[in-house]
C-alpha cells in the first residue's frame, strides 16, 4: 500500500524543524544540547501530523543522550494512519558540536510493521550504487574478491574506485586490502547515513561503502537507497553476549542474518535529510531575521520524488 503523498511534506516539516534545533547549538561544544534541541522539534512536529506514527528506531541508546524512544507513539493515536517511523534527530552529533560539514536531521516512514527494529547496536554494512547486477557483493566474501567483482560489473579497474570507510581503528583491515588493491578511500568521521547514501549520489566518486557502523543509521540508510535502487547488505555485530541476549529478546532468532534492503524495508517508503551544517548531500541551516533557510533531501518510492527542497520557515 502506497503512502499518501500529502505526508511527506509534513515530514520535511519534522526534520526541518529539528535542524533548525540543532543549529542553534552549532560550535558550541554540547553535543547533548545540541540533540536534545533537535529531539524536542521533531517530537514536536510529528505530534501535528493526524497519524499514529511508532518510533521504530530511535536515536541516542548508545551515546547515552536524549531520544524519541523505541515503541513511542506520535501524532494522535486514534487515527487510522498507522507508520513506522525510523528517527534521528541530530546524525553527527560531534559534527554540529564542532560546527564540521555534514550534520543532518534524518527519518524515514513506513506503513505499519515495514521497518527492520533494528537494534542499537553495531552492524556490518556494504552498499553499492544502481544499474549494477542483482547480488554483486556480499559481506560474506573478504574486501577483495568484492571490490574485484564491482570493477569487473564497472568494466574498470580497483584503483579507478572509490570507497567510503568510517575512520576507526576496527577498520585497520579493510583499510589494509584497500590499499593493497590501490583502491582511492573516502574516510568520513561520523555520519554513516551519509556515507551510505554517497553511493548514489551522481555527484559523488564513492562507488562503495564498507565497514561497521550504527545499526538504526543502517535501516535509515536502507530506507534511501531502496528508493534510489541502490544495493546494500547488513549483518548484526556482536560486541559481547548480552547483546546476542537483548536481540534474542527482540524476536531475532537467527543472529548471523544477513539482511538486504527489501530485509530492512519492504512496500513504500519516505526518506528526508535536512541539513543542519553545511555538506556533501545539502546545505545546512541559514538564520534569516525570523525565520530560517533549510535544505532537505527528499525521497518517496511510490510517487518518485527525488529532490532537494530548499525553503524558508518562520523560526
Amino acid at each position: 500500500m502506497s503512502i499518501d503523498k500529502k505526508f511527506v511534506n509534513y515530514f520535511v516539516s519534522a526534520t526541518e524543524r529539528a535542524a533548525y534545533g540543532a543549529s542553534l547549538f552549532r560550535g558550541k561544544n554540547d553535543k547533548i544540547a545540541a540533540d536534545q534541541a533537535a529531539v524536542d522539534e521533531m517530537r514536536k512536529e510529528l505530534n501535528k501530523i493526524n497519524m499514529k506514527g511508532k518510533i521504530v528506531i530511535g536515536e541516542g541508546e548508545m551515546d547515552e543522550a536524549p531520544m524519541l524512544y523505541i515503541d513511542e507513539i506520535v501524532g494522535n493515536k486514534h487515527s487510522k494512519e498507522e507508520f513506522d517511523i525510523a528517527v534521528d534527530p541530530l546524525e553527527g552529533t560531534n559534527f554540529a558540536a564542532k560546527n564540521l560539514p555534514n550534520a543532518i536531521s534524518v527519518l524515514s516512514v513506513s506503513n505499519k510493521g515495514n521497518l527492520l527494529n533494528a537494534p542499537d547496536m553495531y552492524m556490518e554494512k556494504i552498499a553499492i550504487g544502481s544499474n549494477l547486477p542483482e547480488g554483486l557483493v556480499d559481506l560474506d566474501n573478504d574486501v577483495t574478491k568484492n571490490i574485484k567483482l564491482l570493477a569487473d560489473a564497472k568494466n574498470t579497474s580497483p584503483d579507478k574506485l572509490t570507497a567510503c570507510v568510517l575512520k576507526r581503528p576496527r577498520h585497520d583491515k579493510i583499510v589494509e586490502s584497500l590499499n593493497l588493491l590501490k583502491v582511492k578511500i573516502k574516510f568520513i568521521n561520523d555520519g554513516d547515513v551519509s556515507g551510505v547514501i554517497a553511493v548514489a549520489d551522481p555527484k559523488s566518486s564513492v562507488d562503495i561503502y564498507l565497514g561497521i557502523g550504527g545499526g538504526p543509521e543502517g535501516v535509515l540508510s536502507a530506507s534511501a537507497l531502496a528508493c534510489l535502487n541502490c544495493q546494500m547488505q547488513t549483518k548484526l555485530f556482536f560486541q559481547n553476549d548480552e547483546e546476542k541476549i537483548r536481540v534474542k529478546k527482540m524476536g531475532i532468532k537467527d543472529l548471523s542474518r544477513k539482511y538486504n534492503i527489501k530485509d530492512m524495508v519492504k512496500g513504500d517508503v519516505i526518506f528526508c535529510a535536512t541539513g543542519i551544517t553545511d555538506g556533501d548531500m545539502v546545505k545546512g541551516v541559514y538564520e534569516k531575521g525570523d525565520s530560517f533557510e533549510s535544505e532537505t533531501f527528499v525521497l518517496h518510492k511510490s510517487s518518485k520524488i527525488n529532490k532537494i527542497v530548499k525553503r524558508t520557515t518562520k523560526k
